[in-house]
């Protein structure tokens, strides 16, 4: 980007925008920012990047600034947003900016509908001396940012605004395609597979799960991961107590990775195989790989008693879901707990109800469903008979939960209706119940 520059973030406190605001830092331009309520990133921002943080949003802040970047919550209406206007301060979308801060870079890029965080965290892992911009924390580096003093990046490419279009692919790894944000798209799935296609194309080296429906119909030189061939003798182990897939793929040998599933031993190969097109040796590969520590709110597991853990996942899509409860499972049985039960925090109306029918059947298996109310995430309330949907289930509505003295604690109308002191707890969502279930709201 040239010179040092002052810029500033509206809306910085979001996991995205402060992924930038730190890389930026990192180049030597001076970084400020905004958000409407104080936070831990925020006060990370302040503390170990000296970032001047305003809250909440005030005209003042952009004044003095060479530009300024905003998220995509941010409205036109917005106090700074309207002050760098009139003062005719250069204003551009996190899209809009990603032009400038990757042209100039190597970039590794990693999209798909699921397990692209995951994804670039194992990548980021398998190239330890590469700059990474990801979506989410990666517990190996405990940030969303990774710096070193080259060009390198590994970056989670976003497809839910086509931002990914703007990331300047030198490599891009796609783990599987799945319409959504379809509101963005206009739902128009013609234009939303062309993203893709476009993103695909802009790369110069391609890695793909092959047996993905829509990436096995393109017509692009590729390498290609066909996972249920060329992945085999998937198990499930206990590493120092932590929960590892181990695997063998193709005849490179076996793998030991965090986390249990078989998507995990999939998003694991096309690392790994993006890693070695990349110039990384197997066997570094394969001690690297260990490095990975699994991710913030990705089967995060909060707390690892004897006889209880406690697990809090950001799955928020039926397949996510899904996904992460065949994972409970094998934990379940591996650890001999006699219960799993899930707190699910429904996030969005809209996507509750798009995919209704395939969250009910989403948590088969567990023995207590407990539901929160639906995370709005800005929209209008909708109303969803939630109780009468999920009328199969052992089911508990309720209004929050908790966690005192390694209990979680469930509370409706004030009062506390469940407790767990043993088995599998897990919660699922993308709202403020990562923050209920450790306790800390």
């Amino acid at each position: 980007m040239g010179t040092e520059k002052k810029i500033h973030f509206i809306g910085i406190g979001g996991i995205g925008l402060s992924a930038l605001a730190k890389f930026l830092n990192n180049d030597g331009h001076k970084i400020s920012g905004s958000d409407i309520k104080q936070t831990e990133i925020t006060n990370d921002l302040a503390t170990n990047f000296a970032a001047k943080i305003t809250i909440p949003h005030h005209e003042d802040a952009v004044e003095g600034v060479d530009r300024v970047i905003y998220s995509a919550a941010v409205r036109p209406t917005n106090t700074e947003y309207q002050k760098a206007k009139e003062l005719g301060i250069e204003l551009l979308s996190r899209k809009e900016a990603l032009v400038s801060i990757l042209e100039h870079k190597e970039v590794y890029a990693v999209g798909g509908a699921h397990g692209k965080s995951t994804t670039s965290a194992m990548l980021a892992a398998l190239l330890p001396e590469t700059n990474a911009l990801i979506g989410a924390i990666a517990k190996e580096f405990g940030s969303n940012v990774r710096n070193f003093p080259n060009n390198k990046v590994v970056f989670e490419a976003d497809e839910s605004d086509e931002s990914f279009l703007n990331s300047n692919p030198t490599l891009a790894i796609v783990t599987n395609v799945e319409p959504e944000h379809m509101e963005y798209y206009e739902y128009d799935e013609e234009r939303f597979y062309n993203a893709y296609r476009k993103f695909l194309s802009l790369a110069k080296t391609r890695v793909i799960n092959a047996e993905d429906e829509f990436l096995a119909s393109l017509d692009m030189e590729s390498i290609k991961l066909y996972p249920s061939k060329e992945i085999k003798n998937v198990e499930f182990v206990l590493i120092d107590g932590e929960p590892h897939t181990r695997f063998v793929l193709r005849d490179l040998g076996a793998f030991d990775v965090f986390g249990f599933g078989f998507h995990i031993a999939l998003d694991a190969s096309l690392a790994i195989l993006a890693a070695l097109e990349l110039g990384a040796q197997l066997e570094d590969i394969q001690a690297n790989i260990l490095n990975y520590k699994g991710i913030k709110k990705r089967f995060d597991i909060v707390q690892n008693k004897e006889n209880m853990v406690v697990i809090d996942d950001y799955g928020h899509h039926p397949t996510e879901i899904k996904a992460t409860m065949e994972s409970l499972a094998a934990y379940k049985e591996l650890l001999g707990f006699k219960s799993l039960n899930v707190i699910w925090q429904p996030h969005k109306y809209t996507r509750t109800i798009d995919n209704l029918t395939a969250f009910v059947e989403c948590f088969e298996g567990v023995d207590e469903l407990i539901i929160l109310p639906i995370w709005a995430a800005g929209e209008i309330p909708i109303d969803i008979d939630l109780k009468g949907a999920f009328s199969r289930y052992n089911l508990y509505m309720a209004d929050s939960i908790t966690k005192e003295d390694c209990i979680v604690k469930v509370i409706k109308d004030g009062s506390v209706i469940r407790s767990y002191e043993e088995g599998l707890v897990t919660s699922f969502g993308a709202g403020d119940i990562t923050y209920q279930i450790r306790g800390e709201v």
